[in-house]
């Protein structure tokens, strides 16, 4: 599995727990434990964005910098050069560029 496929399952992976934690605050919003998780676990979560969209490109639009995106050149028309990155790489559910 690359490193690009390996990081993409994690961010699922975090965005459910995230999700999931979201939840159960909705309905249990005093719970100190599940706010500690859900705090460290949307955490991890912005920080994987974060690394994704340097490394290879960005998945939210949160994440999208000229500056910083992509500065691997991976799967891009444009290395080296200051553009949107949005469409450099495969997207995440074409099944050759996610883990589908």
């Amino acid at each position: 599995m690359s490193d690009r496929k390996a990081m993409l399952k994690e961010l699922q992976e975090i965005s459910f727990t995230a999700d999931d934690l979201n939840l159960y605050l909705d309905t249990h919003p005093l719970d100190m434990p599940a706010l500690e998780a859900f705090m460290q676990a949307n955490t991890r979560r912005k920080n994987l964005l974060e690394q994704f969209a340097r490394e290879f490109e960005p998945l939210t639009r949160d994440c999208v910098c000229p500056d910083t995106n992509n500065q691997s050149g991976f799967c891009t028309d444009y290395p080296g050069q200051k553009h949107f990155t949005w469409n450099d790489g495969t997207l995440p559910w074409d099944r050759e560029g996610g883990v589908l």
